[in-house]
């Protein structure tokens, strides 16, 4: 199944604590709200990625579309922090842990989410509340949305093989439900054969 990673979020420390209300008074790109939030937010134009830092020094740095995007956004912080705050290292070659992957798929096929939710035991559907179903797959641990239209949402998986693991056992379980969709291309080459005669 073909799936686009729509935003990774990835964990990584400073190593040192940081001044975040000197951070927010002197870049105009970080937000610190103490009172709402312990974290600071520090905005990337590029990579486009949100970065939160905690007093600690630890940072938490989300929406990156790839991997490479993350020890670059961690230097590229770690470089603006270091010019305000010495004791803070430029991070050359960051270490990091991805602790969430959020991708999209499509099972091209239309699902009924009531008969899903009634036929498997870890999908929740109301309806009222929320248009589409959740499905929680518990080995790799992953949380699926579900649209009637077979578009989906995965979120949980912290690496690409857990990823594909996850995908191909929630869409086989899916499709048992569901039935297998329907195959195009036999159909268009049998359209073909008869233009033929």
């Amino acid at each position: 199944m073909k799936y686009t990673i729509v935003n990774i979020v990835a964990s990584a420390n400073l190593n040192t604590n940081i001044d975040l209300y000197n951070l927010a008074i002197t870049i105009p790109s970080v937000e610190y709200e103490p009172e709402q939030f312990p974290g600071a937010i520090l905005k990337l134009k590029e990579p486009k990625v949100s970065m939160l830092l905690f007093k600690n020094g630890k940072v938490i740095c989300s929406g990156a579309s790839s991997e490479a995007q993350i020890p670059q956004a961690i230097y590229k912080a770690s470089k603006m922090i270091h010019e305000i705050q010495k004791s803070v290292k430029v991070q050359k070659n960051a270490e990091y842990t991805v602790v969430n992957l959020v991708t999209t798929a499509n099972l091209k096929m239309n699902l009924d989410l009531f008969k899903t939710a009634m036929e498997l035991d870890n999908v929740e559907y109301e309806p009222e509340q929320f248009p589409g179903a959740i499905l929680r797959v518990h080995d790799p641990k992953l949380t699926l949305l579900l649209f009637k239209n077979g578009k989906l949402i995965c979120a949980g998986a912290k690496n690409e093989t857990l990823l594909k693991k996850g995908l191909k056992k929630a869409a086989a379980m899916i499709k048992a439900i569901n039935g297998e969709p329907e195959k195009e291309k036999p159909v268009a080459k049998a359209k073909k054969a008869d233009k033929k005669k």
